[in-house]
This record gives C-alpha cells, sequence and structure tokens, in this order.
C-alpha cells in the first residue's frame, strides 16, 4: 500500500501543489486528504477520478491503474 500512497503524493508534488491545495481541488479537508495520502483512509471512487483529473496536466494518458495500483 505505500507504493500507491507515495504515487499520489509523487505526482501532487510535480505539480508543485500543496496537500491543501488538492484538498481543495477534490472538495474534502486539509485532514482528511492528508489521512488518506497517508493511508489511514482510502480514496473513494469519486476522489479518484477527480485526482486522475488534476494528475492528468503531467500526462494525459494516466489512468486510475497507474495511480493507485
Amino acid at each position: 500500500m505505500r507504493t500507491k500512497i507515495n504515487k499520489v503524493a509523487g505526482y501532487r508534488a510535480m505539480l508543485g501543489l500543496t496537500q491543501r491545495d488538492i484538498a481543495k481541488k477534490v472538495g474534502i479537508s486539509s485532514q482528511s486528504y492528508s489521512n488518506k495520502e497517508n493511508g489511514r483512509t482510502s480514496f473513494s471512487d469519486k476522489e479518484k477520478i477527480k485526482l486522475k483529473i488534476i494528475f492528468s496536466e503531467i500526462d494525459g494518458s494516466l489512468t486510475i491503474d497507474d495511480i493507485f495500483f
């Protein structure tokens, strides 16, 4: 599971965004996002889709599987 979390944090870092920035874009609290990125709770399917859209700025061919699995 750590690899999945590192991917999410890595893509966020590539965009130069903070956890707070991403949390706002996804529509959740900063604390909730932090818990999810750090593996304490799971991202919902809706959140995964939103993150895929955000991270597509890095590579338009990224899939949810690339990011989370």
